[in-house]
């Protein structure tokens, strides 16, 4: 791990940081594509971070290394379909990956630090779930030291395989060295991916130098020691045969090339597409336009204009906002979520994604697209509401935004009805972190009103809505600007902090995963950990790693 010598007081201004990158414009990473083999390198520019005030040795990371990382993984879905091994390694001799920058993370403020490990494990998430999804074999070869979070970024590959020459070893040494967790999920891929036994694991997250060769192949810490003589080749035919399998899906034909998006970013207010939002007074409203015309003809058409495809851009362009909204506008804290535009052209484009995402891989890209951006949103550390008023679209898919918020109004006025209406895809397209759907999750332990919902043909007023659950309330016209006010100045004025453990823990009911294990001790453990004195105080562990000092702990616990 990389030394820290700057302190968060001393911590320059974060300019706003923009997550939109290609290969052309990488700077930490190798991406090279020869038939069913892709590699990824990671070759970290030390003097490339996001900010200035460190420098990013050892191949450490920061933000600006996963903005590339989920670029990469996302053009492997969508513009390569040949592939199906990925190959995770190093350009730089001796060295896999540090982890996480401590000269980074010891100059950065509490929220930036916590947001990066959330952005880091949705990225982790977002490897693996190519992998279970696109059948795109994961591998990573250690040649050399992989600490911390590189071993976290191993740990989030379908295999691990490690160079057995005396020197390369894994390990997660935050809790010996700077009196923090492991942030990108790392003890819950320990026992819960890999299996790794309590006691093992116990030993192995607090040595600080790691454990090498078949002690870390016997402890299933990695799945394969190879000697220096043979690894190179051992690694290169395993990769071939690995080439030869088949995915979970038929990945045949030309990938499409993704575009960037543009948009218009201002002060207080961002502009794409069919996605806009503004900011004031600590709340910032999200507008989603719905398409303009029905779906295309046929999966042919579709690619032929796939950037222009309202399903594909739409899901981009709020995925762009949310991350803006969580590293950029900490103040924010309540995000209301308005649709526009016809019903019916949104259950059409749902229908054509229902018919043809089992059978097409890019139209099932599509999907798996706001699967994606949907988990997103539940993990928002912002209170959601959903506006439902004439001219409302929400429907199908963006229905979903409904239930991912934490409520919803929906305007009940003779004059002006008002409609929603569930898709196919609201039965389970969309997953949440704890393997249910939204409506599940929302219904949970009441199945004969799930299955209710999931049967009615047709669209729900405002009245019926509420009362099948579907919406939070539905005030009438006469109260209807009174009530949302009142109820967004009330949400407004209460304690971020406690506004945040509150949401945490009321999304996620029903069963544990890894995902919501990961997630919820992030919010709990990881948050708190990060404000404490024994990490971030001035004679903390993370604020004197690489110093000559030693750690002063306040020893009582609680």
């Amino acid at each position: 791990m990389s030394t820290s010598t700057v302190t968060p007081s001393e911590a320059p201004a974060l300019a706003p940081v923009r997550f939109e990158s290609s290969p052309t414009a990488y700077r930490h990473w190798n991406f090279t594509v020869e038939g069913p083999i892709a590699r990824l390198a990671m070759n970290v520019q030390e003097d490339a971070g996001l900010r200035p005030g460190y420098q990013l040795k050892l191949n450490s990371y920061d933000l600006s290394v996963d903005i590339e990382l989920v670029d990469s993984i996302q053009r492997l879905r969508f513009e390569h379909p040949e592939v199906r091994v990925l190959v995770v390694e190093s350009a730089v001799a001796r060295i896999f990956c540090a982890g996480a920058n401590i000269n980074m993370l010891g100059s950065s403020t509490h929220n930036f630090k916590v947001n990066f490990c959330k952005f880091t494990n949705e990225t982790r998430l977002y490897l693996e779930a190519m992998a279970a999804e696109c059948g795109i074999r994961t591998v990573a070869t250690l040649s050399g030291t992989c600490a911390g979070g590189g071993y976290e970024l191993a740990l989030a590959c379908d295999e691990i395989i490690l160079q057995d020459d005396g020197n390369t070893a894994v390990s997660l040494p935050e809790v010996p060295l700077l009196g923090v967790l492991p942030g990108t999920g790392g003890l819950t891929r320990l026992v819960d991916k890999r299996m790794v036994r309590r006691d093992r694991s116990d030993v192995f997250c607090t040595v600080a130098e790691g454990i090498k060769g078949r002690r870390a192949e016997q402890w299933n810490l990695v799945d394969k020691t190879v000697p220096s003589s043979r690894f190179k080749a051992w690694v290169d035919d395993h990769v071939a045969e690995l080439s030869k399998a088949e995915g979970p899906r038929n990945r045949t034909g030309a990938g499409v090339a993704i575009e960037p998006l543009g948009g218009t970013y201002e002060e207080n207010a961002i502009t794409h597409r069919h996605v806009a939002m503004t900011v004031e007074d600590r709340i910032a409203t999200i507008t989603i336009q719905g398409p303009d015309g029905p779906p295309p003809a046929d999966v042919a058409s579709a690619r032929a204009d796939a950037n222009n495809l309202w399903f594909w851009r739409a899901a981009r362009e709020l995925d762009d906002i949310l991350l803006d909204l969580r590293f950029n506008r900490l103040e924010v804290g309540t995000l209301l979520l308005e649709t526009k535009g016809d019903l019916g052209h949104v259950l059409a484009w749902d229908a054509f994604i229902a018919e043809h995402a089992e059978n097409d891989w890019f139209v099932f890209e599509l999907l798996s697209a706001w699967k994606r951006v949907l988990k997103r949103l539940d993990m928002m550390a912002k209170s959601i509401y959903s506006l439902i008023e004439p001219g409302s679209c929400f429907g199908g898919t963006l229905f979903e935004l409904t239930v991912a918020g934490d409520r919803s109004y929906m305007l009940d006025d003779p004059d002006q009805p008002v409609h929603v209406q569930l898709s196919a895809l609201n039965g389970g397209a969309y997953p949440m972190g704890n393997g249910l759907t939204r409506l599940e999750t929302r219904f949970l332990g009441d199945a004969e009103t799930l299955a209710a919902a999931l049967a009615h043909e047709g669209p729900w007023d405002a009245m019926a809505a509420e009362e099948a659950g579907i919406v939070t309330l539905s005030p009438d016209d006469i109260d209807w600007e009174d009530e949302v006010r009142i109820a967004i100045e009330e949400r407004a004025s209460l304690s971020p902090d406690s506004l945040t453990g509150m949401e945490a823990n009321l999304r996620f009911a029903g069963p544990e995963t890894v995902e919501t294990k990961i997630f919820g001790r992030l919010t709990a453990w990881q948050n708190w950990i990060f404000q404490r004195p024994n990490a971030v105080g001035e004679q903390g562990a993370l604020t004197l790693y690489g110093r000559p000092e030693r750690p002063v702990f306040d020893w009582r616990r609680t």
